[in-house]
């Protein structure tokens, strides 16, 4: 088999579930070049400081995850001036770059005009960009993120456009309409006309589960680029695994991430949600991953049954301890450090 270049592959930002705790914890599993911050919604105003460190703790880390990958921040808003002077000040702090959110579905969000709803207005897409981009140094990084389209993916071309126009130096393409949501399937193959019209770099995103959906979401859409959500939460090695098979093993044979080299993470996730969450937060975060782990790992159905019903942090921290120690025993070479 002929080895292919290894595409770049981007870590998507996920309101209420990819934020920087999973970030920390997905990071040090490998095989990821960039991640993106849930967005950051601007209103008209400057927002402080401690708003954008609560977002992107990685700030004061030179805007890189404790093991080395770099964070981009994402704004989200229609103002072009609030949006230029939020960018401005993130690119004081020392955001890595700059991500534009038009593609959020929520209907508070777009009730508001931001997210996909501003794919009905090109204009304002492409005044939002050029003030952002003009309103931070030339080398730092202004991306876009979209959707095929609000109701349909007739204006997707345009909207594309009117990003590279404003100066965005890359655009990520989520396959499917506002209107889409979430359900199956993505259109990958709707990506293609955008990246074949657009000079700058195009990015492929939605329903890539596997390293086959990787391979065929590049075929389809034309991209090399990849970025990857919920499929790389439920199963932490793709990124590792997309990134063998690029380099000739069969489907990415040998990547695979054990579970018992998963658990030591798992307890870091729960270090990291105790640390920095609130009390009520804590465990349901816990099993929320735990619940999308199981599409992968049989042996998380196990551990998500364990912990449903628990709400007790004390009891809950044993119970990890416990199952690091049978991990370890099953397994003495955990995947990144756990600690």
């Amino acid at each position: 088999m002929v080895a292919v270049p290894a595409p770049t592959l981007l870590l998507a930002p996920m309101e209420g579930l990819l934020d920087f705790v999973l970030r920390d914890v997905l990071t040090r599993v490998g095989g990821v070049d960039r991640c993106v911050c849930e967005f950051i919604r601007v209103t008209g105003m400057l927002l402080p400081d401690k708003v954008f460190y609560r977002f992107i703790p990685e700030l004061r880390n030179g805007s890189r995850t404790l093991a080395g990958v770099p964070v981009r921040a994402q704004l989200l808003g229609s103002d072009p001036p609030s949006m230029a002077d939020n960018a401005a000040r993130l690119a004081e702090l020392g955001a890595e770059g700059i991500d534009l959110n038009f593609g959020c579905p929520a209907r508070t969000v777009n009730r508001h005009g931001g997210g996909a709803a501003l794919l009905r207005e090109p204009e304002r897409i492409a005044a939002v960009v050029a003030a952002v981009r003009g309103a931070v140094p030339a080398h730092l990084p202004v991306s876009a993120k979209m959707r095929l389209g609000y109701d349909d993916p007739g204006s997707a071309l345009e909207c594309a456009l009117a990003m590279q126009d404003g100066g965005a130096c890359e655009v990520v393409v989520h396959a499917r309409t506002k209107a889409d949501g979430y359900r199956p399937p993505a259109y990958w193959e709707r990506i293609a006309p955008l990246r074949e019209a657009l000079r700058v770099p195009v990015v492929a995103n939605g329903e890539i589960w596997s390293v086959q959906d990787a391979q065929r979401c590049r075929e389809l859409s034309g991209c090399d680029a990849l970025m990857l959500g919920r499929g790389m939460v439920a199963d932490p090695g793709l990124a590792l695994a997309i990134r063998a098979a690029d380099a000739g093993h069969d489907k990415g044979a040998g990547a695979e991430v054990p579970w018992p080299a998963l658990v030591p993470q798992l307890a870091r996730f729960w270090q990291l949600v105790c640390e920095d969450l609130d009390p009520p937060q804590r465990a349901g975060r816990l099993k929320q991953w735990l619940n999308l782990l199981r599409r992968r790992h049989p042996q998380a159905q196990a551990a998500f049954d364990q912990v449903r019903v628990m709400t007790d942090q004390r009891a809950i921290t044993l119970w990890l301890q416990q199952l690091v120690a049978a991990s370890t025993a099953a397994d003495p070479a955990p995947v990144g450090p756990a600690a």
